[in-house]
């Protein structure tokens, strides 16, 4: 059975896990592989403006099964193989959406721990239902956070609130979520989808090929010095000023009416 299951909408994709029977697990199934193949998929595709990822059920993502760990106690697996397992694992996964040059809203319906609680920081907005929690679990059970949890979650909440929750595993709710900015929005669960649609509209009827080079800007701002950013923005802007949507757009302006992207 498919892990994922999804509707378009126009240039709007709703991305669901869809295995609630495993509390929508990312390892010993195909989540990866169909993860990163929707991001190929989608960068091939223009016609697509903004995705929303959410889970099936009352759990988000319980990120590894840690049943299917059991497997790494055989000595056959020595650590050399492990460690390949991981960077053909789950470590494609934040590669792929570091890539995805559309911009992802995640729709956090409920648990989101250890691996699917850092599937959320690899995404560009979470709005997150009332009866979500997020948990960095992964020392309660002995590891540690190997699908880049270590670079994603400071990024998200400042390194003081990373560490602890990567120190102590413990889930905070959706509130705290929102006090330190790991999410923008908390809404009821009933309200979720909506709210996560409504915005992913707002986004879409923008022009999309700006919308992808403004996701690669905000991406390469992370890292980039600002002289290599301002280079990079003027690369990207005198691209921007050939197209058609920047023209229907400054004539829209000028003739006082609402602008109609391609």
């Amino acid at each position: 059975m498919a892990f994922l299951s999804i509707e378009r909408d126009g240039g709007i994709l709703t991305v669901t896990m869809n295995q609630p029977e495993t509390r929508n697990a990312l390892t010993g199934n195909t989540a990866v592989a169909e993860l990163v193949q929707l991001c190929e998929d989608v960068r091939r595709d223009s016609g697509v403006k903004v995705l929303i990822l959410t889970g099936a059920g009352p759990i988000f993502s319980s990120g590894g099964n840690v049943k299917d760990m059991q497997r790494f106690f055989d000595e056959a697996f020595t650590p050399d193989l492990i460690c390949d397992e991981y960077r053909q694992g789950i470590q494609r996964l934040p590669l792929a959406l570091a890539q995805l040059d559309v911009p992802l809203i995640c729709a956090v319906n409920g648990p989101a721990i250890g691996a699917g609680m850092d599937l959320t920081c690899m995404c560009d907005i979470r709005i997150a239902s009332d009866t979500a929690t997020f948990a960095e679990s992964f020392v309660r059970v002995g590891i540690v956070p190997g699908d880049g949890g270590a670079w994603l979650l400071p990024r998200a909440v400042g390194m003081a609130k990373a560490a602890e929750m990567a120190f102590t595993g413990e889930a905070i709710d959706a509130r705290e979520a929102l006090a330190c900015g790991l999410v923008s929005r908390v809404v009821p669960a009933a309200d979720l989808l909506p709210t996560a649609m409504a915005l992913a509209r707002k986004i879409a009827a923008n022009p999309g090929a700006v919308m992808r080079m403004t996701k690669r800007l905000l991406r390469e701002g992370q890292n980039s010095s600002l002289p290599s950013l301002l280079e990079l923005s003027a690369g990207y802007q005198a691209l921007a000023h050939k197209t058609a949507d920047h023209r229907e757009a400054v004539n829209a302006f000028i003739e006082k009416r609402q602008p109609r992207f391609a």
